[in-house]
């Protein structure tokens, strides 16, 4: 989301390139050169992009590469036989004509759709995902009573964001949680180590129980909320009350259950988890900062028979992120249950594209670093 005064949750270095090859052209340090923001960057002192910023710098990267090409819908992809190749199936939205490509491998990167409680119907004037906030952000201000359902980064800009306009704008603000506390991402240098070569080797080869265990006790690691922004509500919330009482609710260890809607309300069944009590909330407006799941694109269908799968269903990668036994198809951002917590990592980026490039190639164009960290996580 871009919320004025967002910023990204690692350094400046998990660009699109550094990583790799620090000395790419097109890196951000390249950017800001180039656009006549390396000095005020340099005093800035900080190593956290505004997520505008980073946006812009993405831009530029892109400006510079023919071969990305954007608003594409790829249709179909299987694999021909007769050539030994892959047949993609593309249309091209704006000039509204269909394209065809052959390839030995496809890399994919096909993102994450919202998750949204079955209970839940986004169809609802009154009921929206964190994704669409800034798109209806001023009809959800309309409104006199708001509450906010997450745990996460987006959750917290959010009620930041509302809580900023809340005396403007007149309306009452809630925060729901099912943590057990507002909990901060973890992030102190031997922690940050986890997110190392080293670490994806270690998690790779322990039994799936044990992942599984492990994913679920690492949640402070990558779905947090960074501290600064955490203090920074608090503080908003004492600058807010010197003018009086504050029209906000907060309170973790609720689960929601249920969605009712009523002719110009909301009817919201929660249980505060810990004491085991039910409890109901009416509002006006529902904003739902759950998160986003993988879904499996319907293009791949005609390769499925092909491809890696847990039992439960999902996607199962290969150490070097491939998803055939061909070491053919592989996929870019993925593989929380094989990779752990360094899958949805924005400094990993480069550390994957590598190693892909890698299997593909036949050798390293650019150097992977091995041991690189000084703890040892197994003996």
């Amino acid at each position: 989301m871009m919320i004025e005064g967002a910023h990204l949750q690692t350094p400046f270095m998990s660009d699109l390139v550094t990583m790799a090859d620090p000395t790419s052209p097109l890196s951000y340090l390249s950017y800001a050169k180039q656009t006549n923001r390396l000095y005020p960057f340099y005093i800035r002192e900080n190593f956290f992009l505004q997520r505008k910023e980073y946006n812009q710098y993405c831009q530029w990267v892109c400006q510079q590469l023919p071969y990305v090409k954007f608003g594409y819908q790829v249709t179909k992809v299987y694999f021909s036989s007769a050539d030994a190749c892959y047949h993609v199936h593309a249309f091209d939205k704006k000039q509204q004509k269909h394209e065809f490509y052959k390839c030995k491998h496809l890399v994919l990167g096909t993102g994450t759709q919202p998750k949204v409680p079955s209970f839940c119907s986004l169809s609802s004037p009154r009921v929206m995902h964190s994704s669409d906030y800034l798109r209806f952000k001023d009809q959800l201000q309309e409104h006199r009573d708001i509450t906010l359902v997450g745990s996460g980064q987006s959750a917290a800009e959010i009620f930041y964001d509302l809580l900023t306009d809340i005396g403007a704008k007149d309306y009452k603000l809630r925060w729901l949680t099912r943590s057990s506390r507002f909990f901060p991402l973890e992030y102190t240098k031997l922690t940050l180590e986890m997110t190392s070569s080293d670490y994806i080797d270690y998690f790779f080869h322990l039994p799936e129980e044990k992942r599984q265990q492990r994913i679920k006790q690492q949640d402070q690691l990558y779905k947090g909320i960074n501290s600064d922004l955490i203090n920074a509500i608090y503080d908003k919330l004492y600058e807010k009350k010197l003018d009086g009482d504050l029209p906000i609710q907060m309170m973790t260890q609720v689960l929601l259950k249920n969605v009712q809607e009523y002719s110009q309300q909301l009817s919201l069944t929660c249980t505060q988890q810990e004491m085991e009590e039910d409890f109901e909330v009416d509002t006006d407006f529902l904003i739902l900062a759950t998160g986003y799941d993988y879904q499996f694109p319907e293009f791949l269908e005609p390769l499925k028979t092909s491809l890696c799968f847990h039992e439960q269903g999902s996607l199962k990668l290969n150490r070097n992120y491939s998803i055939d036994v061909n070491d053919t198809v592989f996929v870019q951002n993925l593989g929380l249950q094989t990779h752990g917590l360094t899958a949805p990592d924005l400094g990993m980026v480069c550390y994957r594209n590598s190693t892909i490039l890698k299997s593909i190639l036949g050798y390293a164009p650019y150097k992977i670093e091995e041991h690189m960290i000084f703890q040892q996580f197994s003996p």
